[in-house]
């Protein structure tokens, strides 16, 4: 039982620092395209993408947490926190896309990449903590 505690808290923590390496990679690079002023290019699958996630993701949340408590699954239910945590992130991409793509604003993008930090880094520091998700609610 203790080697197996052992292992999630090692998965947690690799969770965590990949969370921590996907916020730098982003900093870093949303950050060069603004003082670039790079624009991205439009991509109407994304937009279409993201915007299919911004409906299904609370969707599938919500039905992982009745399912969870039929089968009294305490991972399920994490996993739910983290559908919920991809429609945030997705809300975010869809007006960053979005207002590039309608309104030329090529700052958007960028901006809206940055604005998922605090998100990601919050999952990044449960996940460095062992806990299986922030459960922060937005």
């Amino acid at each position: 039982m203790e080697g197996s505690i052992d292992r999630d808290r090692a998965a947690h923590r690799l969770v965590g620092a990949c969370f921590f390496a996907l916020a730098a990679y982003i900093a870093i690079d949303a950050s060069a395209d603004l003082l670039r002023h790079e624009a991205p290019r439009v991509t109407y699958f994304g937009i279409l993408y993201a915007g299919a996630c911004v409906v299904v993701m609370p969707l599938l949340a919500r039905t992982k947490r009745r399912v969870a408590v039929r089968l009294n699954s305490n991972a399920l239910h994490a996993d739910s926190h983290q559908s919920d945590i991809c429609a945030y992130l997705s809300v975010i991409l869809l007006l960053g896309l979005a207002l590039n793509a309608a309104l030329g604003w090529w700052w958007a993008d960028p901006v809206a990449a940055l604005c998922m930090l605090p998100i990601i880094i919050r999952e990044g520091i449960a996940g460095l903590r062992g806990e299986t998700c922030s459960h922060a609610h937005f």
